[in-house]
């Protein structure tokens, strides 16, 4: 007689990915990695037999939140004395040392080249060891990765690194130099992302506009032309394009390919020249309004998004009334301001003239209040239009009605449009009428019919025989 032995559970790993996108695309792949060796993940942390917390190590905000981060789900581990806690990503590359010696509740550390092996390292990585050699990694399309943003819309990160050398930034020193995916394979990563029903991709890059650069060649308008061939991607959206090598070409294309969303993240940083040449940004501010406009000039109807930063080294009462003005003029749909943060290792945190944390406060606080009257006259614009909706799905603000996203919003970073009646179907692109406007989400119905632009045709094909309708009652 013969006994079964008792079916083994297979182990279940909760993942928390701070930081930016290009961080969220490492957790992606490391989730992948260990659901191909048996690994299911879970929202429950507690019951989680690993703990993987992703940090992000960029300013000193980020940091505190990866350290609290940290402190939290070692905390699990009181309950669950078998847990592996795991820690990763930036912090880590940054301070292998210090945090290896600080946080002993830490399994092991991995750093920003060596997160994809975490499969490996898992079962037998020493206790408190780090992993963090620099190798100069990038990751291939042959990586598994779970996509974690939603079942519609991916992040594909193109190139690791950064070659530019701005002063406040510590990038470069944790993530190395630029390293640029071949073409071949960022697009057979795409293809696979749009086989799995993905509709809309964002690249992301340190510098989009440098891709290829370290091999000599400008290669994002190529790449551009290869990715717009891909039967079932309906939108691409650039996030992070440096304003110094935006060449005319590159803005027809955008104009003139239906599947090109017509929105641009271009971060300036400032516009005081007498910053920007202390900041090393290798631009004045004369060059970057002539890029804006040329910008709009060139693609109509584009969003722009931008980053500002207020309270570097030496920044004066006249500087941030330059800032302010040229806000004012540009009247960005979106924008993003942030208060410098000195760091250890870069040029600027050795500058003197370092500014009070409550003057900086003030002067973002300017800032957004700027920026918020400006787009909440922007919202209040779509009022009465009807506009192509990418139906994402229930929004987490409440499941009594469905959200999704203009063409030129982008996920996580922009607004959204709530809607509250009609028919909504997720991953769709529908025809949606604005009704009411917040400071920067909308408000709206679906209307009959759908796009009828090629690319939006596309999708509605593709998802004809699979779509699940789900009527909306009136709740807002």
């Amino acid at each position: 007689m013969t006994t079964q032995s008792p079916k083994t559970e297979s182990p279940q790993v909760h993942l928390i990915s701070l930081g930016c996108a290009r961080n969220r695309v490492d957790s992606e792949v490391m989730l992948g990695s260990l659901l191909e060796k048996g690994w299911k993940i879970t929202d429950d942390a507690p019951e989680a037999n690993a703990i993987i917390v992703n940090t992000c190590g960029f300013i000193e905000s980020a940091k505190e939140e990866s350290i609290d981060t940290i402190l939290e789900a070692a905390a699990h581990k009181k309950t669950n004395p078998k847990m592996k806690l795991i820690v990763t990503g930036c912090l880590t590359q940054r301070y292998k040392t210090q945090l290896a010696k600080g946080l002993p509740e830490v399994d092991f550390f991995l750093g920003v080249d060596e997160f994809s092996k975490i499969a490996d390292y898992v079962d037998h990585a020493p206790k408190g060891s780090v992993h963090a050699k620099r190798t100069h990694y990038i990751y291939t399309e042959a990586l598994p990765r779970v996509n974690t943003l939603n079942k519609f819309s991916a992040y594909v990160k193109v190139a690791e690194g950064c070659q530019h050398n701005c002063a406040f930034c510590i990038i470069p020193a944790i993530r190395g130099r630029l390293r640029s995916r071949p073409i071949e394979s960022v697009v057979k990563e795409v293809e696979k992302l749009v086989s799995q029903g993905v509709l809309e991709v964002n690249l992301i890059a340190q510098d989009l506009a440098a891709y290829g650069r370290d091999r000599g060649q400008d290669e994002l308008l190529p790449l551009l032309k290869e990715l717009v061939t891909i039967d079932g991607l309906a939108l691409i959206r650039l996030l992070y394009v440096y304003p110094e090598n935006i060449s005319d070409e590159f803005l027809d294309f955008m104009a003139d390919e239906p599947k090109i969303a017509k929105y641009i993240d271009i971060p300036v940083q400032h516009a005081s020249d007498r910053l920007l040449k202390s900041m090393n940004r290798d631009i004045d501010a004369t060059t970057l309004l002539n890029v804006f406009e040329r910008v709009r000039d060139r693609v109509p109807g584009v969003a722009l998004r931008t980053t500002v930063m207020v309270g570097f080294p030496g920044e004066t009462e006249e500087d941030f009334v330059e800032l302010k003005a040229f806000v004012k003029k540009m009247k960005f749909e979106h924008m993003g301001c942030f208060t410098y943060s000195k760091e250890e290792g870069t040029v600027a945190g050795r500058m003197a003239e370092q500014i009070e944390p409550d003057v900086m406060k003030r002067r973002q606080d300017e800032i957004m209040a700027i920026q918020q009257k400006i787009s909440r006259d922007r919202m209040e614009s779509f009022v009465g239009q009807t506009l192509p909706v990418l139906v994402e799905g229930l929004s987490p603000e409440s499941d009594l009605f469905f959200q999704g996203r203009l063409m030129t919003q982008a996920p996580e970073v922009d607004g959204v449009v709530f809607i509250n009646d009609g028919v909504a179907i997720p991953g769709q692109i529908q025809m949606v009428e604005i009704t009411a406007a917040h400071n920067y989400d909308l408000v709206g119905h679906v209307v009959s019919g759908v796009p009828t632009t090629a690319a939006h045709s596309n999708i509605a094909l593709t998802l004809s025989d699979k779509r699940t309708m789900i009527p909306v009652s009136q709740n807002m």
